[in-house]
């Protein structure tokens, strides 16, 4: 296949590039910005640009986004240009091409407000049923830009998969009392259990996503390591995570001990991949068990391409309280 991985300067489009020019596949890449990666540089708001990107193309992976960290820089018009009209481009052209269809990176922070329970309540399970709560413009748009998908593969049979993705970069947590109670190592191995995924993971699923297109269709998954949870433990893990997970890895305080390293006292939802497992046929290999076998021996927590793609900067200016500024809300 010929692939055109939009987003091709960012941290999955990248190495999604990356892992194709080893692969039987051809991989362009397309971004606002050049890169090694980057075969056509412009904007997805650009629909002639688009257009001449999309010849001869047989999948389109749309990676290009505005972030979560562009929410306090850019303004609300931008989010819906790039995230909305930007997706509408995609489509547009892929139709008019001829492609086999789209694979379009979309993000658990659909769900929004719908993550975090009330006080009191226990943990919500979030699966692809779980009905989206806008909380703010990245993740209202990128909404948007799942329903256009759908949109086009039932009114004009373009196949589509929606694949929400949970955190898998390496910066530093946005959060400063995060950064200051935990080592940065910690956090992102406690995210492995309920709502982290390794990049070679998210790479896979991608492709996997990408081979799939005119059978599936349309579908939409959420793309996170599997958790070790069951419904079952949602009450108890709001108030005591540690307690949880001590039941069903009995040694992980060994482990975490010999680091200094703590667990975090509760968590307010748990994401369920098993609807991408079961029918797009992805094994995820990286989740808590990984990591505390990789503790033990002392080894990397993350893949090698993760570590090869590394961190990349949301911004060209750096920030004093955090990798990028948070947005202020109320």
């Amino acid at each position: 296949m010929r692939i055109l991985v939009t987003g091709s300067a960012g941290h999955l489009g990248e190495a999604l590039v990356q892992t194709l020019q080893d692969s039987r596949h051809e991989a362009l890449g397309l971004d606002l910005l050049d890169s090694p990666f980057t075969t056509h540089v412009g904007s997805i708001c650009d629909p002639d640009f688009v257009r001449r990107s999309m010849r001869n193309i047989d999948v389109v992976i749309h990676t290009a986004t505005l972030h979560k960290p562009h929410l306090a820089t850019h303004s609300r018009q931008a989010f819906v240009d790039t995230n909305i009209s930007g997706t509408l481009n995609i489509l547009e052209a892929a139709l008019a091409c001829g492609a086999s269809g789209v694979v379009f990176t979309s993000t658990t922070s659909v769900f929004g407000a719908a993550l975090t329970p009330p006080g009191g309540q226990a943990a919500s399970w979030i699966t692809e049923d779980v009905e989206p709560i806008a909380k703010n413009m990245y993740g209202a748009t990128k909404a948007a830009a799942e329903d256009l998908c759908r949109l086009f593969h039932r009114t004009s049979g373009l196949p589509s998969i929606v694949l929400r993705t949970s955190r898998f970069f390496l910066e530093a947590d946005d959060n400063p009392e995060s950064r200051r109670q935990y080592d940065e190592l910690n956090l992102k191995a406690n995210e492995f259990r309920y709502r982290r995924l390794d990049l070679a993971d998210a790479v896979d699923a991608h492709l996997i996503a990408a081979e799939r297109l005119p059978e599936i269709g349309f579908g939409r998954y959420i793309l996170s390591a599997t958790t070790p949870f069951e419904p079952a433990h949602l009450s108890r893990l709001r108030s005591d995570a540690p307690g949880v997970v001590r039941d069903l890895f009995p040694n992980y305080e060994h482990e975490y001990s010999r680091r200094g390293w703590t667990m975090f006292p509760g968590i307010e939802r748990v994401y369920v991949n098993h609807r991408a497992r079961q029918e797009l046929g992805w094994s995820p290999r990286f989740d808590f068990g990984h990591v505390l076998e990789r503790l033990r021996s002392d080894e990397d927590l993350f893949s090698p391409l993760t570590r090869t793609v590394g961190t990349k900067p949301y911004h060209p200016q750096s920030f004093e309280d955090g990798p990028y500024p948070v947005e202020k809300t109320g």
